[in-house]
């Protein structure tokens, strides 16, 4: 069975991708991180806050679904934050160089390695 690290690592193969993170959101800790190029530790958390205010809303107003990945765009990066299906409470935070990166093989990245996670 491959470890976290190596599972998150499948993250940062397609071109552009900086760093990747598991994470309770739970708690904002990390469990596993991958790559540079920011504090993964305060993304963490700050990112919990953005899962929990989203389940939130969805329950506020009545929404019985589920969220598939959160896309956060800024002008030098994406951050998708996707929550792992098979293990709730926990999310993969994914960051990506805008100017390198393609957004929907790194999403297909993130969607095949949610589905791989075993802990």
């Amino acid at each position: 069975m491959p470890n976290l690290t190596d599972t998150l690592n499948k993250l940062l193969e397609p071109d552009g991708a900086m760093c990747a993170a598991l994470v309770d959101s739970g708690s904002g800790m990390l469990l596993a991180k991958v790559g540079s190029g920011l504090d993964l530790d305060l993304a963490a958390a700050g990112n919990t806050e953005v899962m929990r205010a989203k389940m939130k809303t969805m329950k506020s107003l009545g929404l019985n679904d589920s969220i598939e990945d959160i896309l956060i765009t800024l002008g030098k990066q994406y951050h998708i934050i996707r929550p792992v299906a098979n293990k709730e409470g926990l999310f993969l935070y994914l960051v990506l160089d805008r100017a390198r990166s393609n957004l929907a093989l790194a999403r297909r990245a993130a969607q095949d390695v949610e589905k791989g996670i075993q802990l």
